[in-house]
């Protein structure tokens, strides 16, 4: 919308700084959230041995389902991509405590350093037979809402299943693999895309 002023004319100026000021609150909002969630995970695995925090879990609000506890995961972008690393760590042993204590090493080490190293698709793993994943399909959206004593987030997001050869899909899968010995066949990987103009996080950034 184009701000009309007072003799008639519009105020492009106004109008685009709004705009501007509106996209700079939501990416300082989704930074906010990704070095918090950075943060959290970094304690996870160098204080806790990876077992997940209450940051890690959110709930899945809905319009007419009782909300669902979910465990999501963050992931870096494609091209710093750690996917190969994942994967060398699970197919070299099939010791599963190997393989955890592989990869809690490798994650406690400098791999949550850096927030801008993450996109803010957050990713989670579901079984083959998943009622919620067929729910999700149908609507393709949801709220999260993460909250840990401290720190609360409600982000509005877009949902899609992703295909197994997407990046996200296997940097979930090889991720989770690392942690559980037992992975089902058949799995399905969600991606949530927040909106964050709509997010609200209490606090806010600083």
């Amino acid at each position: 919308m184009i701000a009309a002023t007072g003799d008639g004319k519009t105020n492009v100026a106004e109008d685009t700084h709004k705009v501007v000021r509106h996209q700079a609150a939501a990416l300082a909002l989704q930074g906010h959230f990704l070095k918090w969630q950075c943060r959290a995970r970094q304690n996870a695995m160098r204080k806790n041995a990876g077992k997940p925090s209450v940051s890690m879990c959110a709930s899945v609000v809905l319009a007419d389902v009782a909300p669902v506890q979910i465990i999501f995961l963050i992931n870096k972008h494609e091209h710093f991509s750690t996917v190969p690393e994942f994967r060398h760590m699970v197919l070299r042993t099939n010791d599963p405590k190997k393989r955890y204590d592989s990869g809690l090493e490798f994650l406690a080490a400098d791999y949550y350093q850096d927030k801008e190293e993450f996109t803010d698709q957050i990713t989670a793993l579901f079984g083959a037979q998943e009622p919620l994943v067929s729910y999700l399909e149908t609507h393709r959206t949801c709220t999260l809402e993460f909250n840990q004593t401290r720190q609360y987030f409600s982000l509005p997001c877009e949902v899609r299943n992703l295909d197994p050869s997407s990046y996200l899909y296997q940097a979930t899968l090889w991720h989770n693999q690392l942690f559980n010995p037992s992975m089902p066949p058949g799995i399905q990987v969600l991606a949530f895309k927040p909106d964050w103009s709509l997010a609200v996080a209490e606090p806010g950034p600083p």
